[in-house]
């Protein structure tokens, strides 16, 4: 099964299930920047339940803009920001400290362009799952594509689909329950090297 899909900031666990589940993985990057959805986007599960990762970036709908070309806007200090608010949601699970080194230079990351750095970020979960994917980019945007499953629509937040998994341990499930289909660093933190497994075993309804 080849699949099209958007390359996002901490993707979805939905999103590594599709992508651990196809043959081949075409990354979609010749789309127009939408707002309010998880390019620049990521959940979390903090104390007071799912909290939202965000990448502030230059943009106006006005004047539409290729998502390959949106710049991240580092007026504030929202890299500072989001580790922090990383460190307070994990740092009793399990696998914080496990990959605490290899997630947080990310977050020193100088990148300004939003797609190459959302792939530094993918690149280095493949590589805390020790996944070796083999996937390519699309040279040209098209609405209805031939001979891929379209799973563009992942890439949305309003218009998400709910997504229900097996339930894995969570810190705060004890306050608010389980919480389905956050960013992986959730997966990653809770289930450790145990995570790849658990991608695998589900089965992704869309």
């Amino acid at each position: 099964m080849n699949i099209l899909i958007h390359p996002t900031f901490f993707p979805s666990i939905a999103t590594f299930i599709a992508i651990c589940n196809a043959e081949n993985v075409i990354f979609e990057v010749e789309d127009n920047y939408q707002k309010q959805t998880y390019r620049n986007r990521s959940h979390i599960y903090g104390a007071n339940g799912k909290l939202a990762l965000n990448v502030p970036v230059n943009y106006t709908q006005k004047n539409r803009q290729k998502y390959k070309d949106v710049k991240i806007s580092n007026d504030t200090n929202w890299k500072s920001i989001n580790w922090k608010s990383i460190e307070s949601a994990y740092r009793t699970s399990p696998y914080f400290e496990y990959y605490e080194d290899e997630l947080k230079p990310l977050f020193r990351s100088e990148e300004e362009n939003l797609l190459k750095y959302n792939f530094k970020c993918l690149d280095c979960i493949l590589e805390c799952l020790q996944l070796d994917l083999n996937y390519s980019m699309s040279t040209l945007f098209e609405v209805n594509p031939k001979g891929v499953l379209d799973l563009r629509s992942l890439v949305n937040v309003r218009k998400e689909k709910e997504i229900l998994l097996n339930p894995y341990i969570q810190v705060f499930a004890s306050k608010h329950g389980f919480l389905n289909n956050l960013g992986i660093l959730d997966l990653l933190f809770n289930e450790g090297p145990n995570t790849l497994n658990y991608i695998e075993s589900q089965i992704l309804h869309v």
